[in-house]
């Protein structure tokens, strides 16, 4: 099947920064919004490939990197100055 017949896919992705494929003759559901595409299923596997590096929800993220932030303050806390 060449491009031109091929089914036509658009990427979205949500408030947490996750990924879908779908569909690109469908409606897009709430709380998704469309980044890539249309294109090919490939080609929208291969653009998430690229993009997606951190699998985590963004809110998992914030609270890890709120975590570590805390963990460095109470360690500068116990160090003589």
């Amino acid at each position: 099947m060449s491009d031109s017949t091929e089914e036509r896919f658009i990427v979205l992705r949500n408030h947490e920064e996750q990924y879908s494929l779908w569909r690109a003759d469908m409606d897009i559901p709430a709380g998704w919004r469309q980044c890539w595409g249309p294109d090919t299923k490939q080609a929208c596997m291969d653009w998430v490939d690229k993009e997606w590096t951190d699998m985590r929800p963004l809110s998992l993220r914030k609270a890890m990197e709120e975590d570590e932030r805390r963990a460095r303050e109470e360690e500068a806390k116990k160090k003589p100055h």
